[in-house]
Parts: C-alpha cells; structure tokens; sequence
C-alpha cells in the first residue's frame, strides 16, 4: 500500500467486537467534533427508543447477532450510548432527507468495470478512511470507511472475490424491519452475487439501497435495488449509470423523492453514455453541463454532499486491479485483489 497516499488507511482484525472497537477509536473524535452536533445525527438519535428503532434493533439482534456485537464494539470506542450509535445506523429507515448520494458506473464487456463516486457530508471530507478488516470467522474486506459507521454502505472489495458500489434511494411510505446499513454489512460476509441475492430476498424489510455487484470470474456485472422488502436485480448488458434514484425498484415510480442533484447526475451521465464515453474516471469527474455536476465539490451543494473519493474497479480473467482517487491528489490508493488478500494471508 503506498505510503504517500493522503486518504487514511485502518486495519481490523480479530473477532467483531475487537473491529468494532477499532473503528470506534479510529473515528472518536470526528463524531464527538463534527458528527454529534450535525442535524442528522440529532434527528437520527431523537427516536432511538422509538418502536421503529426498537423493532429494527430485535431484527438485527436475532437474525445478525455478530454485527451487534461489531455495533456494542463501535459505541465502545466511539465513548458513546449503544443507543445512539444503533440509530445512527437505521438513519436511512428514520430519514427521507438523509444526506447519503453518490453515483456509480456499471461498464460491462471483455474487462468489466465498477466504478464509484462516494458523496458524503463535506464536513467529513478529510477524515474518512479505507479500512482493511479482517474478521476471525469471515472474508478478509477492504472499504471506504466513515468515522461513527460500520462498513458496506459506500463501497467495497471482499476476500472472496466480490465488489459492491452503494447508492442511497430515498424510497417513501416504507415500513422498515431492519437497517439497510445492517443488510449492506453483512453483504461482505457473502461469496457470490447468488449468494447476496439470496439474502436480500429473504431479508426483512428496509429503506433503499441500489448496489452495483460483480465477482471475481464471473463476466456479468449486477444492478440491484432494495427497499421495502422488495428486490429488483438485474444483469447489465449495457453501460449504465445510477445517481441514487430508482431505475427498477417496482416503487420507484411513485414512492421516491428524486433530489434536483439526483435528477441531474442521472441525465448527464446517461447522455455522456450516449455519446459514447467510456472511460469511467471522465463520467465521474465532469463537471460539465448547466445542471448540478457529476463531480460534487461545491460548498454550498443543495444536498450538502460533496465528493470524497472516486473508486475503480476493474476485473480481469484472473485478477481485480482497484484504485481510490482523491480530489486534488495525484496518487491514488491502488492495487490488486491478489495482492491485498495474499498478503494478507
């Protein structure tokens, strides 16, 4: 991994707790200096003892017991209320608002692409992180990390060969069983895109997540899309792009809000695609167009989102070769899947 690359860069390992407790030291003081007094996280907190959160904190208690323990391990280090932190994680199910963006790019052919922007709160810029977590009973990860969050819902490259790009949809009249970030973290534990499409068929329901898949040997790349006890998947057979809203979702029609940002990103990328613009990296850096850009840095963004790290994946026959760009930086984190997780090993 190189040394000179300004994004941070944590490693975890051990058993749930002992990750959790990472993450939660690593990230302390973020959350107590910015997060704890954003209005997300009051309004999140405010219904922590709600029956929503309550009924979603039993779901994932019975049916994930291991991430409750990662979460108790988070609050821990975080020096905060378990509480707290639990709703801060069912923050997509409490909040049509959210601040959670980002707009992703499915590119298939002979050397399928993944490739993702992670928008997040411009405050946070600077502190997030990639984490290489190892847990004892499950495949080794790395993923774009935020300070208070537990990983897989921005995006992530497994032990197992999967990759997984995530955008926030914000599905209305939902009655959620569980956190969609829950959902998205036990993702990493799964070995092949059958497998999460298993999961999240039998899952309890959520609010909605749009997840770009693909693995290691395997050709076809994966739309999918979640939200509300409902799953939408389908193969990519042509370039797409997704700026969290539904495409497919069967309640995408008529229960989403499609922010004027959201709206934007989808019409651009879509008429870059049509020009006949490949190159994933030149999608998500445009700032082009009289709409709101692609490529969010603007300090006064009407979603309060701006773009943190720009990812690439790309899969080869035999290999993964991933990079993360920073804005304003020249040298990336890069490298490949075989040589992260050999050395793991």
């Amino acid at each position: 991994m190189p040394s000179n690359a300004p994004l941070g860069w944590l490693t975890a390992s051990g058993s749930h707790h002992a990750i959790g407790l990472v993450l939660g030291h690593h990230g302390r003081a973020t959350v107590h200096d910015v997060l704890v007094g954003s209005a997300a996280w009051r309004a999140s907190v405010a219904h922590a003892r709600s029956p929503t959160v309550e009924r979603m904190r039993a779901a994932t208690a019975r049916h994930f017991p291991w991430v409750m323990e990662e979460l108790h391990g988070l609050a821990e280090g975080l020096a905060l209320p378990f509480d707290a932190v639990f709703a801060w994680h069912c923050r997509g199910e409490l909040l049509a608002s959210v601040p959670d963006g980002c707009t992703s790019v499915l590119l298939p052919g002979a050397t399928p692409c993944l490739a993702h922007n992670e928008d997040g709160l411009p405050a946070l810029d600077g502190t997030a992180f990639l984490v290489h977590a190892a847990p004892d009973d499950q495949p080794a990860f790395l993923s774009f990390g935020y300070p208070g969050s537990l990983p897989g819902h921005t995006f992530a490259l497994t032990e197992a060969g999967l990759v997984q790009t995530v955008n926030n949809l914000r599905l209305t009249g939902l009655a959620p069983d569980i956190p969609r970030m829950v959902l998205g973290r036990v993702m990493l534990t799964c070995r092949s895109v059958a497998e999460v499409l298993a999961l999240l068929a039998a899952a309890p329901a959520s609010a909605g997540f749009h997840f770009g898949l693909a693995r290691l040997g395997e050709p076809q790349l994966t739309s999918v899309e979640i939200g509300g006890g409902r799953l939408s998947h389908r193969e990519v057979t042509a370039p797409l792009l997704h700026a969290n809203h539904a495409l497919h979702h069967p309640d995408g029609d008529a229960g989403q809000v499609i922010t004027r940002s959201s709206a934007d990103r989808q019409r651009r990328g879509e008429a870059l695609l049509a020009a006949g613009e490949r190159d994933p990296l030149a999608i998500l850096g445009d700032e082009g167009d009289d709409g709101l850009p692609i490529f969010r840095r603007a300090p006064d963004d009407p979603d309060d989102e701006n773009t943190l790290v720009t990812a690439c994946f790309r899969l080869r026959p035999d290999d993964i070769h991933w990079a993360v760009h920073v804005p304003g930086q020249v040298t990336p984190w890069r490298g490949t899947h075989r040589a992260l997780f050999t050395a793991a090993n």
